[in-house]
């Protein structure tokens, strides 16, 4: 194929745009800071193999695999990494496991992790979670009021613990 007809400069090889970071500090688990780890040797991998590919007219792919790093770079730079050593049960803070029971009876738990590491499907919750705000600086037997689009829940804190 002659160059004439090959693009090489154009909006597909310019570099893609950030992803947005969060401005809230980026406290991580052990377990969160080990899933970034991952999640950036995976995304080196990825982006070593798409630079390895013969034929590599669209450049698309590796620009979103050099955004994906830069993201997750800043994020591992970023990250204060929170641990249980020296801090105790009495209060809900980051990291903890805490158990509630709500109006109805039902028991549920959720462990207030970092940004990246949020799941809400899991029960993995991040610190800005109207949730996790309700529950941050609690006891056990505290009710707190979880303000939700549905409505207004109560929930008792039962248990904390380290996961």
């Amino acid at each position: 194929m002659s160059r004439a007809f090959v693009k090489e400069d154009g909006p597909d090889n310019a570099p893609l745009p950030d992803l947005p970071i969060s401005p809230y500090p980026n406290y991580v688990t052990p377990r969160g800071f080990a899933q970034l780890q991952a999640r950036l040797a995976e995304a080196q991998t990825r982006l070593a193999g798409l630079r390895a590919r013969m034929d590599r007219l669209d450049r698309l792919p590796e620009a979103a695999a050099e955004r994906d790093i830069r993201y997750v770079e800043a994020r591992l730079k970023s990250a204060l990494l929170m641990t249980s050593e020296g801090r105790g049960c009495e209060e809900v803070v980051f990291g903890h496991r805490v158990s509630v029971v709500d109006e109805g009876g039902a028991k549920t738990a959720y462990t207030i992790v970092g940004e990246d590491e949020a799941d809400a499907a899991t029960g993995h919750i991040a610190p800005q979670s109207p949730l996790a705000r309700a529950l941050l600086g609690t006891q056990p037997g505290d009710v707190v009021a979880w303000r939700r689009p549905a409505g207004v829940v109560e929930l008792e804190v039962l248990a904390i613990a380290w996961p």
